[in-house]
């Protein structure tokens, strides 16, 4: 039977529409530089040392009290996806596994921003490990996403009604009543999900019948959404000064603006987003190092420690997925052919890397570099150098100097690792473990040279994750190249050169006793340096070749190759890294589309995913598959698609970008009513 073409039922969006998809990005924007105004607004008279002495100044006891509601909140946090799990029918599963998928995805989307909010590749990952068929996890996915709403919408409901006047920005320029309006359509919204469930138990999408929650799980939704806001909001509001003046809700209220404004603003963590609506909102009941000292302590118990015990947690699981594969093929191999063998979850499982670990890598890396360049600021290297007294010196004088330019390396290298490319894992490693050795030898507070050692232990085992190559290595030696590396030079020339080097760069910029002429020489050797190893990073341009009857014969010597695939009418295909892996493609409106699974071996069909995505981004189209497979519906999911079963007895999906989600449905209608006419009109 010949598979249907896909159809193009893409329109262009018009001007207006046009203009609205970016309304988002720019209200991101505007957010995020009016929050940048009003933090420098309030800490450009401050020191270091007033941030220093006022987090020093926090008791014991408090802070006791912040570790305990982080435990609490990601506690709470556990039970979305232990009820996501009882609502598909998987309640079987254990809740250590809820909890251990919960806590994954969340600090990745923590960390990343709004749009990562469901952490849909690390769900992924861990629940077809667990036996979770893809629909389930899909609707896993919806079912958290609806409960953060639930609870958000409840919350910010509250706060419109009951604590509008602490709302910074609108709460004393907008009526109290217009807010008052606003929250009460937002209860109503809750109140309509819950009600909708009394009346709509389930509903249909094509072949699918989605069960909806019932009444008592709607509210068991919104209460333990509440609760985990509460919560952790419940870590900031511990720090607070002993009889600041502030009760628990009208805290809540500012703490739920300012988490809200992050969001909208789409910036990773809300940085500096977060942080302006806080200290615009405090400002009135605290000085701005407390507060400073306060935002400090929650971000490094909300997200940075669990960002890195995640790190080192899923990094285990997946440890112990290739240690549990090998000891099965072993006692496979030791078996004879007729014997039955028990599949093992983690044979279920592809063996290739999930997004989590390169998102995971790229932001440990971005911090390591954040961390070497603010390093001035909490650490001297007052301790005992491991080196003689005139090295020393030499190093002491120096080091942060270089240190802080390393730090903006780090940062040109996480670039590179979040579009998996090796150049920029090999590069990461060397910069850690040149850092960790500096750090050591110059007598830093030891926590320095340990967390970067073990950024680097965490990084070094993911060597599959970055299989791309850098457009540095893989193109020819063109005049921009050429050019690049020349100002590169010239950057490092400018920074080596320096007369006083104990200063970090930075502090050379913001100077005043230095002359604007070298202060703008530094900043621009900096900033230039970044963008263009940035560039030089950058994995190179994807080659689309044409379709033929040479690609047809090409293509049908390979593995899984489909014996029907002229009927797909493909114009062009995309190579792995390796040459050894095919995907036929075409384009269809504003779709690239990829045509079936990739045709080769298991690695490189997986490099082939993904450069077929890159390719679909550089040519500025949105990148789709048709009519795949089971083996790689996790890459599928990895590079953002959604993923939506035929339904039939083929086993086979659709996987489009979840903004354009409506077009599944409607081409899994036309591939049903084609399979049906074939059978009914079967070709001789």
């Amino acid at each position: 039977m010949d598979r249907p073409t896909p159809p193009d039922l893409h329109c262009e969006a018009g001007g207006a529409r046009r203009w609205l998809r970016h309304l988002p990005a720019l209200l991101g924007l505007v957010l995020m530089v009016a929050a940048i105004g009003v933090v420098w607004h309030e800490v450009r008279h401050l020191h270091m040392a007033d941030i220093r002495q006022a987090m020093a100044g926090i008791p014991s006891w408090q802070m006791g009290l912040a570790v305990a509601c982080t435990l609490l909140s990601y506690f709470v946090l556990s039970f979305y996806d232990r009820l996501a799990l009882i609502q598909v029918g998987y309640g079987h599963l254990p809740f250590r596994r809820a909890a251990f998928a919960a806590f994954c995805s969340y600090v990745l989307s923590h960390n990343l921003g709004f749009s990562a909010v469901s952490g849909a590749a690390v769900r992924y990952r861990l629940y077809r490990n667990w036996g979770v068929d893809s629909f389930a996890i899909t609707q896993i996915i919806a079912f958290c996403s609806a409960t953060y709403l639930l609870g958000a919408a409840a919350l910010i409901g509250a706060v419109l009604i009951w604590e509008p006047t602490m709302l910074p920005g609108i709460g004393g320029h907008v009526p109290s009543g217009l807010l008052a309006v606003i929250g009460l359509g937002l209860w109503g919204a809750v109140a309509l999900y819950i009600g909708l469930a009394f009346r709509l138990p389930s509903v249909c999408v094509g072949q699918w019948r989605v069960n909806l929650p019932s009444p008592r799980m709607a509210l068991m939704q919104t209460f333990v959404a509440t609760a985990e806001v509460a919560a952790t909001a419940s870590i900031a509001y511990v720090l607070l000064p002993v009889g600041v003046g502030m009760d628990f809700g009208s805290f809540l209220a500012i703490y739920i603006a300012a988490y809200t404004a992050g969001l909208v603003a789409s910036v990773p963590g809300g940085l500096g987003v977060f942080d302006g609506v806080m200290l615009l909102a405090l400002g009135p009941y605290m000085q701005a190092p407390r507060i400073l000292g306060v935002i400090l302590i929650f971000r490094l118990l909300y997200y940075i420690i669990p960002l890195f015990v995640a790190g080192l947690m899923f990094a285990g699981h997946e440890l112990f997925l290739r240690g549990d594969a090998a000891l099965a093929r072993k006692n496979n191999a030791n078996l004879s052919g007729t014997a039955a063998v028990a599949r093992r979850p983690s044979q279920v499982v592809r063996e290739s890397e999930a997004t989590f670990s390169v998102a995971v890598a790229t932001g440990t890396v971005s911090l390591c570099g954040v961390l070497l360049i603010g390093l001035v600021l909490f650490d001297h290297a007052s301790g005992q150098s491991m080196l003689p007294d005139d090295l020393a010196g030499v190093l002491h004088l120096g080091g942060t100097y270089l240190l802080s330019l390393l730090g903006v390396a780090l940062i040109s290298m996480a670039i590179g690792l979040s579009q998996r490319v090796t150049l920029a894992w090999r590069g990461a490693l060397a910069l850690l473990l040149l850092a960790t050795v500096l750090t050591f030898l110059r007598g830093n507070a030891m926590f320095v040279p340990v967390v970067l050692g073990l950024s680097t232990l965490f990084i070094a085992p993911y060597r599959a994750c970055y299989y791309r190559h850098a457009r540095l290595l893989s193109e020819p030696l063109s005049t921009g190249t050429l050019l690049s590396l020349l100002l590169l030079l010239g950057c490092v020339v400018a920074l080596a050169t320096r007369d006083d080097l104990s200063a970090s760069w930075w502090q050379v910029v913001f100077s005043s006793s230095i002359s604007g002429a070298a202060r703008w020489t530094v900043a621009l050797a900096v900033l230039l340096a970044l963008v263009i190893v940035g560039r030089l990073l950058w994995p190179a341009r994807v080659a689309v070749s044409p379709w033929g009857e040479d690609a047809l014969r090409r293509y049908q010597t390979l593995p899984h190759a489909l014996a029907d695939m002229n009927s797909f009418q493909p114009e062009g295909y995309v190579m792995g890294e390796a040459g050894e892996a095919m995907i036929p493609l075409r384009a269809l409106g504003g779709f690239l589309v990829g045509l079936g699974d990739p045709a080769g071996g298991e690695t490189d069909s997986i490099s082939a995913i993904w450069r077929m995505r890159d390719l679909a981004l550089q040519q500025g189209l949105k990148p789709a598959f048709w009519c795949v497979g089971e083996p790689f519906l996790r890459i599928y999911d990895d590079i953002g698609l959604t993923i939506w079963p035929v339904g039939d007895e083929s086993g086979l999906s659709f996987c489009y970008p979840s903004a354009d989600i409506g077009l599944a449905s409607q081409h899994a209608r036309l591939y049903r009513e084609q399979c049906m006419a074939d059978r009914a009109h079967p070709s001789s």
